[in-house]
């Protein structure tokens, strides 16, 4: 079963503790052979300086919510870096209880309006759900030429995070793919916790959680990762390989990100998506627009 937002703060602390040898913990292992990997959930207890009951209550989802000492306690013995700390607040945080609401995220027209005033540079925009809610003519392009350019108009709108786990076709632009997948799975985490009511986020991680293997196991090991800036290393099935920089902004606003794949100017890397974007200009179905 797979469990989202706050009901996965137990999960989320036993997998750090699993994670966490004896060793790394600063504990002498003891004459009598192990039974788990990592550390016992008194060990933890003592180390974060909680009671044995309370952070097996904790684990076991009994307690829902901890006081902000009592997380930051347990971040620092758990040895977690920023980003797990700080999502490991959002799953502690107390929440007041909310009715689940599906709502159709919306993209303001000065968005619309930036996206068509970069031609140059491939963009896309995704809501918290990873459902594409634009992109420009070069991020179609780049990112899912092979399907409808209107495609985000659509009752059903692409999902990135559908498409890369089971989508041939974009699946196959990654050469990096188990990171790109990483960071995927990272970013729905995050989101399940912070949206604890939405139904079709919870629908979509259990879709794919059936649907793909490998998305059920990265969603176990529940991946934390912050990072607004990557070197996207693709296999274009147009231009051929070429390696882009890929540069996040939050929109916070609406709570969407802005995504921007571009080259530094004089490269190889440039010139091929230079020649992508000439490929638009040649395809009159396809001239540049915002969708």
């Amino acid at each position: 079963m797979i469990k989202t937002g706050r009901h996965d703060l137990g999960g989320f602390l036993r997998s750090r503790r699993e994670r966490l040898t004896p060793e790394d913990a600063g504990i002498r292992p003891g004459p009598a052979r192990r039974r788990v990997a990592g550390l016992r959930r008194e060990e933890l207890a003592e180390l974060a300086g909680v009671s044995v009951g309370y952070y097996t209550r904790l684990e076991q989802g009994l307690s829902p919510s901890a006081s902000g000492a009592v997380i930051d306690a347990l971040a620092s013995a758990l040895r977690l870096d920023p980003a797990e700390h700080d999502h490991l607040r959002v799953l502690a945080a107390p929440r007041r209880p909310t009715r689940p609401r599906a709502r159709r995220s919306r993209l303001r027209p000065s968005v619309r309006e930036l996206l068509a005033a970069i031609p140059a540079t491939a963009a896309i925009v995704i809501d918290h759900r990873a459902d594409v809610l634009a992109w420009n003519g070069l991020g179609h392009a780049l990112l899912a030429g092979h399907i409808a350019v209107d495609a985000p108009d659509a009752r059903v709108r692409p999902n990135i995070a559908r498409m890369l786990f089971l989508d041939p076709h974009h699946r196959a632009l990654y050469r990096d793919w188990h990171g790109k997948a990483q960071v995927t799975v990272a970013a729905l985490h995050q989101a399940v916790a912070r949206h604890p009511a939405d139904p079709e986020l919870e629908q979509l991680v259990g879709q794919l959680a059936v649907d793909s293997p490998e998305f059920a196991g990265m969603w176990a090991r529940r991946p934390v990762r912050t990072c607004s800036y990557y070197l996207r290393e693709l296999d274009h099935p147009v231009v051929g390989r070429l390696t882009l920089a890929n540069e996040t902004v939050t929109l916070p606003d609406d709570d969407q990100q802005l995504g921007l794949f571009y080259a530094r100017p004089g490269t190889p890397d440039a010139d091929a998506l230079t020649l992508l974007a000439q490929s638009l200009d040649r395809t009159p179905s396809q001239k540049e627009h915002v969708r």
